[in-house]
């Protein structure tokens, strides 16, 4: 099976990995602790690289039946961005990004700032199972016998 949103490149765990390399300081470590707390809520999560070109080397997406969030990098802050995050309840108050749209939210973490982990971890859980409420099952096939 095809790693998604590898395109023909290395897997996407692998990308991942060397981003957090690359980057080599805070952001980094917050990636990777991310990272760690996003696999811990959802085992069944799906790791995808995407939106590679010339001018970006990509981003982290973390899926289950559908996107969940991404981590985007920015020189002073770690950008996760809940693709249905406006729909999520957050009675902890970790979105503090993206506020005035329908659709997404996002959690920045600047240096020396650290996301609660269990807050996190529901969110994660939460933002997977909306994607999943919202799986349409595939129509089964009506056979039409002549009577």
């Amino acid at each position: 099976m095809k790693d998604p949103g590898s395109n023909g490149g290395p897997p996407a765990a692998e990308q991942i990995d060397r981003r957090i390399a690359e980057l080599g300081d805070w952001r980094g470590e917050t990636l990777r602790r991310v990272r760690q707390l996003i696999k811990a809520a959802d085992p069944d999560i799906v790791e995808e690289w995407k939106w590679a070109k010339a001018t970006s080397p990509g981003v982290p997406v973390w899926s289950h039946d559908g996107i969940v969030c991404t981590g985007e990098t920015y020189k002073s802050i770690v950008k996760l961005t809940f693709a249905k995050g406006a729909a999520l309840e957050d009675p902890s108050g970790l979105f503090n990004a993206s506020l005035e749209g329908n659709t997404r939210r996002a959690i920045d973490i600047r240096e020396g700032e650290e996301v609660e982990a269990g807050a996190f971890k529901t969110l994660i859980r939460a933002a997977a199972a909306l994607n999943a409420s919202r799986v349409k099952p595939k129509p089964a096939r009506e056979s039409r016998a002549k009577g």
